[in-house]
């Protein structure tokens, strides 16, 4: 019996009957873009996000099934809101007010500890790059045991930005060793329930946030928290989750992540494994080393040919290949089992060739600079936006960092040395913001 999808089943039968939409929005379900009949809000039958007890609750219950949690709770705010959700419950749960955490966070994990008033305690190993922290069980339990303030969480991010994947099972095992709550932004790892016992609720995690729609065939904004073995009331999340959400859910993303359900069951198993050998198939094919460990992933690791990113990125595009993400040194290709055979080709024909030359280094990560106020402090004050030869020596206001998880040159409230202006200029950041005292 294929899996039900009770919120896609409703609005569709809405749709059909054609009746005089009294409500909102304003479109009244006319086509523009196309979309419009299956866009509703919470009408009778439509169920509630914000406290469900009909179908999106059912759909919910259908998700946790597959990615092995006690609950799943849906979100049309992407994996910000995911993260947000859990820093929140974090706060909530010890008096300490220090986290500790790998420095490649997303920024939404700096705002959320901004807004909790949360200290973060970094992390950052040797071998750290831009958008890579490579952190061990030893070096988790190291830092638990000389943190200087009260912990109430454990935040990681798995997958990172390039692919590669932590040891999540060992790293749970520490935490819970000091009883700390293990937090996972697993935004690029959804797809991974596919793969069994790779995802991070299999792993031990107690909140997981997934972006749905970065890996899985999903409307943007489409995301996850799942509740694993932690204390935490599952109505506890769900209000949780409202204060950094939107009143007004997409019904759009809820029939998508509803659909998904379905697809993750029936389809999605035997197009896991065929991506997998495309996508590890394609590697071997380029000159490139591949970075990544995650099994629908390439990162073209750039700087061991000699390469340069950016313009690997432009021939890429200039065959009709659009890359996920480009740096001086990498290059990401994300893959799914909706990329055809004609993708892969593309990418073949314009870097199968590509002339490798005298490998160099990846470009290193300067040292954080002082700690001068606290994060919130740092993040609310009034802000200047200077150029930012002009910031060496100011106070960061705004995370000094671009889109995707990675390793801030600068977070609120540390000084901006010169090593962290002079990679800021590298990465084009040609303005930068520092707080007024």
């Amino acid at each position: 019996m294929p899996m039900e999808t009770p919120v896609v089943d409703f609005v569709r039968a809405y749709a059909r009957r054609d009746g005089a939409r009294l409500h909102m929005p304003g479109h009244k379900g006319r086509s523009i873009l196309g979309a419009e009949a299956w866009d509703i809000t919470e009408i009778s039958g439509a169920d509630d996000l914000s406290c469900p007890e009909g179908i999106l609750l059912e759909s919910e219950r259908n998700a946790a099934r597959l990615f092995h949690s006690r609950h799943t709770f849906y979100l049309t705010g992407g994996s910000s809101q995911g993260i947000k959700t859990m820093v929140h419950l974090a706060a909530q749960r010890r008096p300490g007010n220090g986290i500790l955490a790998g420095r490649n966070a997303h920024k939404a994990f700096l705002h959320s500890c901004a807004l909790l008033d949360l200290e973060p305690i970094w992390m950052q190993p040797a071998g750290s790059s831009l958008c890579a922290c490579p952190i061990s069980p030893r070096l988790l339990e190291q830092s638990i045991r000389q943190a200087q303030r009260p912990l109430c969480a454990v935040y990681l991010t798995s997958p990172d930005y390039l692919g590669e994947m932590l040891d999540i099972g060992a790293l749970a095992e520490v935490a819970h060793r000091y009883g700390l709550p293990l937090l996972v932004d697993n935004a690029h790892g959804a797809y991974l329930t596919l793969f069994p016992g790779r995802h991070p609720m299999e792993q031990g995690a107690d909140l997981c946030c997934d972006s749905a729609h970065k890996t899985l065939p999903v409307l943007t904004g489409g995301a996850y928290v799942h509740l694993g073995r932690g204390d935490w009331e599952p109505e506890t999340v769900r209000t949780a989750a409202g204060i950094y959400g939107s009143s007004s859910p997409s019904y759009l993303i809820l029939q998508s992540l509803d659909f998904c359900n379905r697809l993750l069951e029936e389809t999605l198993p035997a197009g896991a494994a065929e991506t997998a050998s495309a996508v590890a198939a394609l590697g071997k094919s380029l000159p490139f080393p591949n970075r990544s460990s995650e099994p629908w992933k390439l990162t073209l690791d750039c700087a061991a040919i000699g390469a340069d990113g950016e313009s690997v990125a432009a021939l890429l595009r200039q065959r009709g290949a659009e890359p996920e993400y480009a740096d001086a040194d990498h290059v990401v290709l994300m893959f799914s089992p909706c990329n055809g055979s004609r993708d892969y080709q593309l990418v073949k024909d314009a870097l199968g060739n590509y002339p490798a030359v005298q490998g160099r280094g990846a470009h290193p990560l300067p040292e954080p600079g002082e700690r001068v106020i606290s994060l919130r402090q740092g993040m609310l004050l009034p802000q200047q936006w200077i150029p930012v030869e002009e910031s060496v020596g100011r106070i960061c206001g705004a995370c000094a960092v671009s889109c995707p998880p990675a390793i801030p040159l600068a977070i609120p409230g540390e000084r901006i040395t010169a090593a962290a202006a002079a990679y800021m200029k590298e990465l084009g950041i040609s303005r930068v913001s520092a707080a007024v005292l």
